[in-house]
């Protein structure tokens, strides 16, 4: 278990053994911690290629970057949209209060998973 400041709030990084082995190998992951606002809230843990310019991010070690990313979608007209909505960030006020405390992450078959909560 390893403790990460990321933007202010410490976030404990857990990581299964699948996952520190997969890591171990040196690829470069980034996390992303996705909290979704619109007709209602979703989160979700996503494995883009890079960061994106809206996240906060922090580097646990040379090859994992861990970032958190409030969005919202500009309309909440979900059966008017195809495919997915437009996003843009979310001006979160008391950044700090959503924040998440901890991520977990895991390797499983060719694929990694994780999870984020409050």
């Amino acid at each position: 278990m390893q403790h990460l400041d990321l933007g202010g709030r410490a976030l404990e990084l857990r990581l299964s053994a699948a996952a520190q082995r997969r890591l171990a190998a040196g690829e470069p992951l980034v996390v992303e911690m996705e909290l979704y606002f619109s007709c209602l809230i979703r989160k979700r843990v996503r494995f883009p290629a890079a960061p994106h310019a809206d996240a906060t991010c922090v580097r646990a070690d040379e090859t994992l970057t861990v970032c958190f990313r409030p969005v919202m979608t500009r309309a909440c007209a979900v059966e008017t949209v195809e495919g997915s909505p437009e996003l843009e960030a979310f001006p979160i006020q008391r950044r700090e209060a959503f924040l998440p405390k901890w991520l977990e992450l895991d390797w499983r078959g060719g694929d990694w998973s994780g999870d984020f909560g409050f």
